[in-house]
């Protein structure tokens, strides 16, 4: 019994290195969502250009979906944004895929004139002052994106930037699959 204590500690040393091994191989940006496979939730906020024109799921309905999830105080957004900028001029990538934005936690003049400055790469931008919407999404952070297919299921979820090679690894194979299944009416 009095050599097992001895290496108790020794076993809880071993345990923990372990657990903590595994948590060096996984993807930070690989973040589960509850929603993944389930419908957006309903929401009424104002669009981000007007106070007064209310926005909501059905807004969202119909398109394959990128929501964007940013933010005046993010330096992250600030790098991601030209990227954006590329998905929402790409003529056939514009025709089937719409982008939208969640303007999170921020200050709405700030935002617009953000927005101004960088050039606005989204169809609309959805106000979210107090986060409610990003709440019920799961948002940890900005930026965020969403891929929402046409019947409004959220299909994926990632966490950070989008470039080159996130757009390519990440995204363009799941939009190649739902433009395919709107077209063949799944």
């Amino acid at each position: 019994m009095n050599k097992i204590i001895r290496f108790l500690p020794l076993i809880l040393v071993i345990a923990l290195g372990v657990v903590l091994y595994r948590g060096l191989s996984l993807n930070p940006q690989d973040m589960p969502s509850a929603l993944v496979g389930k419908a957006m939730p309903e929401f009424s906020l104002s669009s981000l250009n007007n106070a007064n024109k209310v926005v909501t799921k059905v807004d969202l309905a119909g398109d394959i979906v990128l929501l964007n999830v940013w933010a005046t105080w993010c330096p992250t957004c600030k790098y991601e944004h030209p990227y954006l900028l590329d998905i929402a001029t790409d003529p056939k990538l514009k025709a089937q895929v719409k982008l939208y934005g969640l303007n999170y936690k921020d200050e709405r003049m700030a935002a617009m004139q953000w927005l101004t400055n960088y050039k606005d790469p989204y169809q609309f931008s959805i106000f979210d002052e107090a986060g409610t919407l990003g709440l019920d999404l799961g948002v940890f952070g900005a930026p965020e994106t969403f891929v929402i297919d046409h019947h409004g299921i959220i299909r994926k979820r990632f966490a950070g930037a989008i470039d080159t090679r996130v757009w390519r690894k990440e995204f363009e194979p799941l939009i190649k699959q739902l433009i395919s299944e709107k077209q063949q009416g799944i």
